[in-house]
């Protein structure tokens, strides 16, 4: 029996991805209007077509992550990676559920979210598929945690001021000047980068943040996720594969409840270079 891999929602991993490498994901609570949903959480456009004052998104409970706990039936242990605590309450809830859980739990702040998260998952349940122990598997966790990088770009500033994390004459401006903003998400900060003028122009700016992480000797991990804009993030990945060829891959769409704040044509580029042995 192997180390169990629970996440939650925000790592948005691809349903192929988490099949593959049997990891547990816990949704993330969306409520539209008075209707909560959580299993299975509303479709994207779903989503989308509602206002976005109406549309309200939560953690998991920790009855939920207790339930997931108990479903592994690993008697070796679980471990969970959340979304960054600076940004969600999963974290604690976590926490909570594994003080209550039978089998021997470890929870980790992976301090990143989307894409990035999802690398971290990832390379957790590689680590226990070899059969670790599972201080062994946590701690491979943390360090790709502490490796891993994320930057995105949003076209507009719509959906950011009408959750209120933006305000009503920043978004307006920005959106009267063209702004294309381009951020980076890393130990738990969301840190501003140079902005662009064009939704090239921001591609293009992921990917010089990219190239500039160095290390080719590396193994390369990437994930490309959008909100309805697949050809861009298909475009994206072209890029990267340019730079450098990956050992793994993927895209994929933000979770419904990340995305309800972002809005469409949101892109983030993750990537892991994961150091080689010997």
């Amino acid at each position: 029996m192997t180390v169990a891999i629970i996440t939650d929602g925000a790592a948005s991993l691809p349903d192929e991805r988490a099949g593959i490498d049997n990891v547990t994901v816990v949704p993330l609570r969306v409520a539209i209007g008075m209707v909560v949903q959580e299993d299975p959480t509303p479709a994207l456009a779903e989503v989308l077509s509602a206002h976005p004052s109406t549309v309200h998104t939560s953690f998991p409970a920790p009855s939920r992550y207790l339930a997931a706990i108990n479903q592994c039936r690993s008697r070796v242990g679980v471990v969970i990676c959340t979304v960054a605590a600076s940004l969600s309450g999963s974290y604690q809830a976590a926490v909570h559920a594994a003080r209550r859980a039978r089998a021997p739990v470890r929870v980790v702040d992976t301090g990143t979210a989307a894409g990035g998260q999802g690398l971290v998952v990832l390379a957790a349940a590689r680590v226990a598929e070899t059969g670790a122990a599972l201080d062994v598997v946590a701690d491979s966790a943390i360090r790709c945690s502490a490796q891993v990088r994320l930057v995105g770009t949003v076209d507009t500033f719509d959906r950011l001021v009408a959750s209120g994390r933006v305000s009503h004459l920043a978004g307006w401006a920005a959106n009267q000047l063209g702004v294309h903003p381009v951020f980076e998400l890393r130990d738990g900060r969301i840190r501003e980068l140079r902005p662009a003028y064009s939704q090239r122009g921001a591609e293009t700016r992921m990917i010089e943040y990219f190239r500039a992480s160095g290390h080719p000797d590396s193994a390369l991990h990437v994930s490309v996720l959008h909100v309805l804009a697949p050809e861009r993030a298909q475009r994206i990945l072209e890029l990267v594969v340019g730079e450098q060829a990956p050992v793994m891959a993927y895209i994929s769409e933000f979770d419904a409840a990340m995305a309800t704040h972002l809005g469409p044509g949101v892109v983030g580029l993750a990537w892991w270079r994961e150091p080689k042995v010997g």
